[in-house]
């Protein structure tokens, strides 16, 4: 084919030739190119922001309850959950985990359901990266 020589030296473009196939003679049809070929550029996909799911400090929350609910919701140990409780406890706010929008609002929902199924007012927030 003529077409790959043409293009051989456009090495930073990311260009495929695809065959184009026509049912019929449809000279008002915009997608043909000359010589029934397209070419197609892969689109360029973005990755979705971030956002942290933050955990505050309450005066009645028990600290073996937020040590549960970092366990059970965001796959900490032990250790890393007592770390991020203390945290929390200390400075009024802390990053239990960092996720994409979706697994971030639904650990958040699972959390707070979780809080009030034992009657205690933990909150959780999102909050972008």
């Amino acid at each position: 084919m003529s077409i790959n020589r043409k293009y051989r030296n456009l090495q930073d473009f990311d260009l495929r030739v695809i065959p184009s196939i026509s049912m019929g003679e449809n000279k008002d049809s915009k997608d043909e190119v000359e010589g029934n070929i397209k070419l197609a550029v892969k689109p360029k996909t973005k990755t979705p922001p971030l956002y942290r799911v933050l955990m505050m400090n309450d005066d009645y929350t028990p600290m073996e309850f937020v040590i549960e609910v970092l366990e059970k919701f965001f796959k900490k140990n032990r250790e890393e959950a007592t770390q991020i409780m203390l945290h929390v406890h200390q400075r009024g706010v802390g990053v239990c985990g960092i996720y994409a929008y979706d697994l971030a609002e639904t650990k958040a929902m699972q959390v707070m359901n979780y809080a009030r199924k034992y009657e205690h007012p933990l909150q959780v927030q999102l909050e972008k990266e």
